[in-house]
C-alpha cells in the first residue's frame, strides 16, 4: 500500500447514527485496516443514537463548539467544549450531545475501526 490523502469534503461513508453530517473520512472501507477518523458536524440540539463500540475505544476531539457527552451505564452527563478530548471506553453506551445552545465539530472515532458497527450498518462486509 501507498500513502493516500483524504478530504473530509468527499467522504466515502457517511452514518446518520452519528450525525446529518457524519463523515467517515478514514475507515476500513477505504482500505484502512484498523485506523478511523470521521469528522462529524452536530447542529444545535442534535445528538447521536446513543449505541455502543464493542471491541473499541472511542475518542472524539473537540474542534467547535460546546455539548454533553452521555455514559449511559454509568449514569453521567459530562459537559465538554472546543480544545477538550473526550474518551469512551469499550462497552460504554454513549451519546455526544449539542445541548449547549450551539452546534459541535469534532474528528476522531473509535479504535479500532468499529467492524461489528459498520457490518450492521451495511458498511462493511468482510
Amino acid at each position: 500500500m501507498a500513502i493516500k490523502i483524504f478530504h473530509r469534503d468527499h467522504p466515502d461513508l457517511m452514518l446518520p447514527l452519528i450525525s446529518k453530517d457524519a463523515r467517515f473520512v478514514v475507515w476500513p472501507g477505504t482500505g484502512s485496516h484498523v485506523a478511523n477518523m470521521n469528522y462529524v458536524r452536530l447542529e444545535p440540539g442534535e445528538s447521536n443514537v446513543p449505541h455502543v463500540h464493542v471491541e473499541s475505544e472511542d475518542t472524539i476531539f473537540i474542534l467547535e463548539g460546546s455539548g454533553t457527552i452521555r455514559d449511559f451505564d454509568n449514569d453521567l452527563a459530562i459537559p465538554f467544549t472546543a480544545g477538550q478530548a473526550v474518551h469512551v471506553p469499550i462497552g460504554i453506551k454513549h451519546a455526544v450531545c449539542a445541548d449547549r445552545g450551539v452546534g459541535i465539530v469534532s474528528v476522531g472515532g473509535p479504535s479500532p475501526a468499529d467492524k461489528p458497527l459498520l457490518r450492521k450498518v451495511g458498511a462493511l462486509r468482510d
